[in-house]
């Protein structure tokens, strides 16, 4: 009896520690899941805007073409803020691109004389060349016109910059639009008001609706200026609204009408376009924007 409860015990101590052998495999594999591998991080999705785009397309009127910047009435597109290669300038393309990169991979399409209704157009001419990034000055023709009755109405002018940005959305969903407000052009009144020669040259008929008999003060004139400044602050409304409107759109917030041009960022000859000192200013403005961080 003794030798047979030894051998018993023996074998439930075999049994015993096969059962645990057993458990012992379950509990780091076996059946049970394998440890899971360390989770792979996810791709860093692309961004909405690039802050260093690869090609710049100019769209708008005078300004964006250099206008008076280095000659008497005449444009000169090597001095614009947008597209320039004038390294005194510096331009914005030249910034984002280089000077080697801005001459083969910047396009202006801005026309002296070009009000809103004339964007559509220059856009579908900028699309063809598949810009990475647009840029956007126009409007201060709209409020320059023979007699503030002449402006453009604020309802066409936002509907031609939503047809300019629908077609430009539909032919190119990612490229991105820098939009700058309109100048504040009744303090380019004030400024240049003081120097004679600017005011022969305005009577040339540069801006007649702001800038026509300069020395008047009286309450017609005022009245006169006055609605013309609030209709550049509807312009830069529709500006600011619409753009916010298109999550690849960045408005300038103002910044352009907010710049105090003083006499060194004015024409030398009509006081009322930029200088070449003025367009790098603008260049400036465009650049912070364009490059700026943002949730």
């Amino acid at each position: 009896m003794r030798k047979r409860g030894r051998r018993t015990r023996g074998v439930l101590a075999v049994v015993a520690a096969g059962v645990l052998g057993v458990a012992g495999c379950d509990a780091v594999g076996g059946d049970s899941a394998a440890p899971s591998e360390p989770a792979k991080p996810s791709p860093t999705p692309t961004p909405l805007w690039d802050r260093s785009p690869g090609s710049v397309a100019a769209v708008g009127d005078s300004i964006t073409r250099g206008f008076d910047a280095c000659d008497v009435l005449s444009d000169c597109p090597e001095a614009s803020w947008a597209t320039g290669g004038s390294p005194e300038v510096d331009s914005l393309a030249v910034r984002l691109l280089g000077r080697a990169g801005a001459a083969r991979r910047s396009w202006n399409y801005a026309v002296s004389g070009a009000r809103m209704a004339d964007l559509p157009g220059q856009m579908a001419r900028a699309v063809g060349r598949r810009p990475q990034l647009v840029t956007v000055m126009i409007g201060a023709n709209d409020a320059c016109r023979s007699t503030p009755a002449a402006m453009t109405p604020v309802s066409a002018f936002r509907a031609d910059f939503e047809d300019s940005l629908r077609s430009l959305r539909k032919a190119l969903p990612k490229a991105q639009v820098f939009v700058a407000s309109v100048p504040n052009l009744k303090r380019l009144w004030s400024e240049g008001r003081t120097s004679p020669m600017s005011k022969q040259v305005w009577k040339l008929g540069i801006c007649p609706s702001m800038l026509g008999d300069p020395d008047a003060l009286d309450s017609a004139a005022t009245l006169r200026r006055s609605t013309v400044q609030k209709r550049v602050e509807d312009y830069n409304k529709v500006l600011r609204d619409v753009c916010a409107e298109d999550k690849r759109c960045r408005y300038d917030g103002g910044a352009v009408y907010d710049y105090r041009f003083g006499t060194a960022q004015l024409s030398r000859w009509d006081y009322f376009h930029p200088s070449v000192n003025g367009q790098a200013r603008l260049a400036e403005i465009a650049y912070r924007t364009v490059t700026a961080k943002r949730p």
